[in-house]
């Protein structure tokens, strides 16, 4: 049998399009477990095909499989409506099965009001999915009532199997590292928090569990061998088990694999030891759900964090040379001015070096949605409509549109604004083994205001002397090859062409056959006007088509210069 696993489009541009567009780990899962099975499998990512039919018809055509499941995070179920809609027209014969937490949340809803839908998988999908290919693949009339968590229509009505049990040994999974490659890896599934607008505790059940060490550095070290450097990992908690996840780290550290990576903790998990093997294993950024600092709020939203421990830990992350990055979420019930004033003043105390606001979200299967259900008498149904998702300041009527906007620019005007005052109160340990990890964040950090985000948002002022600083800062505690590089663009582009032949010729010593270390010294030559020594230095890269460019120009200027 022929099957093709999609991660179906969103209806909505996103300003972080980074939340949207990896496949869920669980879909290469899912896959890895059809492999084994000697299953016929692709997986394709259509997060952004939303003005693409003609591309997703003529790749069903092409590839016509047998069966098409869909990982529905909920807020892409339309364009699962809408891929199904475009398969079955093909080929009414093909099996529609939609999976994923909006799935789990969903499944009546959906195979009510959508036929083209025929099974929907409710949970943790990747053996029930492979009972029901195994199951179609056989042809029988019956309909599979064996098969756990399997939803599906029977004599009009809608019926889901009993859910089978957790997996109880997550290193039993066949590892999808063998048959694909990603960037998103799971140490761990399921959460211990409670949070009111997340749909984990349910799905979930308040239950957590892990990889071994070795399991989840295997596969690292899998993708790692086919060129994957960068890694975000995934889980809700990556250090809920102190021991294992240092454990990771020293194994990493161990198998000298030398990799980048983000992760997502609560507070309550960090301290000096775990950040200190993060470090070490190459960890660059950690995300911790802060949300708001009105108290009330938080209260509402069911996180219980004090302010003193958010920026002890905010202190320590930096100090390590961890960027600390910040969630907030804006637009709850009893949002005022005085509770965004109070994120406000907590967010001047933590002194996130990143910040992401999201305005408050009401999804299915979580708590805010069963209270907004019970108080409105909602059903299902709303989601008939043609939208990703509600948000509360939609169904509250003390806050309007005109409010949530003003708040929004408020909360990342000021934290903009406040960014470099952060910068300046970095304070880094004073730890020898850590040098070199100190100067790769420095230098990190000042691609985000030489190059990144931070370089194109008006409210930091001199973002490229901000830049300048940090990597400067970066070569007292190590030769970075980044720092060199990027201080010697800054002063080049200011015009300062002999303070950035200084910075490149000095990184040079330590990186003799870096290409853009040359390319930028070469480039300094031709503003000079010395364009004999930049062609010797272009001659160097002959396979280079940018250094071939200059070596054009050049040629042309002493051309010009002789005649």
């Amino acid at each position: 049998m022929k099957i093709l696993l999609i991660y179906p489009y969103f209806l909505e541009e996103r300003i972080h399009k980074e939340d949207i567009r990896a496949v869920p780990i669980g879909l290469f899962y899912v896959g890895a477990v059809l492999k084994e099975d000697h299953y016929d499998v692709e997986i394709l990512n259509w997060h952004d095909f939303q003005k693409s039919p003609e591309k997703i018809k003529e790749t069903i055509e092409s590839k016509n499989p047998d069966v098409i499941g869909m990982s529905v995070v909920h807020a892409n179920r339309w364009g699962g409506i809408e891929i199904a809609g475009i398969a079955k027209k093909i080929n009414p014969d093909i099996k529609i099965v939609f999976g994923g937490i909006g799935t789990t949340f969903l499944y009546e809803h959906l195979l009510t009001h959508f036929r083209d839908i025929d099974f929907c998988v409710v949970g943790e999908g990747e053996y029930i999915f492979l009972q029901l290919v195994q199951w179609l693949e056989k042809k029988e009339e019956s309909i599979p009532e064996t098969i756990p968590g399997i939803a599906y229509r029977r004599q009009g009505k809608i019926v889901c199997n009993p859910q089978s049990n957790f997996i109880k040994n997550l290193d039993d999974l066949p590892d999808p590292s063998r048959f694909f490659t990603f960037q998103h890896v799971c140490l761990s599934r399921g959460c211990p928090g409670n949070c009111t607008f997340c749909g984990s505790p349910q799905f979930w059940k308040h239950r957590v569990r892990f990889h071994s060490a070795n399991y989840f550095v295997d596969q690292l070290e899998r993708l790692y061998r086919k060129g994957v450097t960068f890694f975000y990992v995934s889980d809700d908690t990556f250090a809920l088990k102190k021991d294992l996840a240092i454990h990771v780290c020293e194994e990493i550290c161990r198998r000298k694999l030398l990799i980048s990576w983000v992760a997502i903790c609560r507070v309550a998990e960090i301290n000096e030891n775990v950040l200190y093997w993060m470090r070490k294993a190459g960890c660059v950024q950690i995300s911790y759900g802060v949300e708001s600092g009105s108290e009330k709020i938080r209260k509402y939203l069911n996180k219980p964090i004090k302010p003193e421990m958010l920026k002890k830990v905010f202190c320590l992350t930096t100090s390590y040379g961890i960027l600390p990055r910040a969630y907030f979420i804006y637009g709850c019930p009893g949002e005022t001015w005085d509770t965004i004033r109070e994120t406000l003043d907590l967010i001047r105390d933590i002194k996130p070096l990143a910040a992401v606001f999201y305005i408050l979200d009401i999804f299915p299967g979580t708590e805010l949605y069963k209270d907004w259900q019970k108080q409105k008498g909602v059903t299902d149904d709303i989601w008939k409509k043609r939208i990703e998702d509600i948000l509360h300041f939609e169904t509250d009527p003390f806050l309007s549109q005109e409010q949530i906007m003003a708040f929004g620019k408020k909360l990342r005007g000021d934290f903009h604004k406040s960014i470099p005052d952060f910068i300046d109160a970095i304070r880094l340990k004073d730890q020898k083994d850590l040098y070199v990890f100190h100067a790769d964040f420095l230098s990190r950090l000042a691609m985000t205001f030489s190059h990144g985000d931070y370089s194109r948002i008006e409210e930091i002022e001199a973002p490229e002397e901000i830049a300048l600083t940090l990597y400067k800062k970066a070569l007292l505690y190590y030769p970075d090859h980044r720092a060199f590089l990027g201080a010697g663009i800054i002063y080049q582009k200011k015009g300062y062409d002999l303070e950035s032949t200084k910075f490149i010729e000095m990184g040079l010593k330590y990186y003799p056959k870096s290409e853009p270390l040359h390319l930028c010294l070469g480039v300094s030559f031709m503003n000079m006007g010395n364009y004999e020594s930049a062609l010797d230095i272009f001659e160097k890269f002959p396979d280079s088509a940018h250094a071939k460019g200059y070596q054009n120009a050049c040629r042309q200027a002493i051309a010009k210069k002789k005649a």
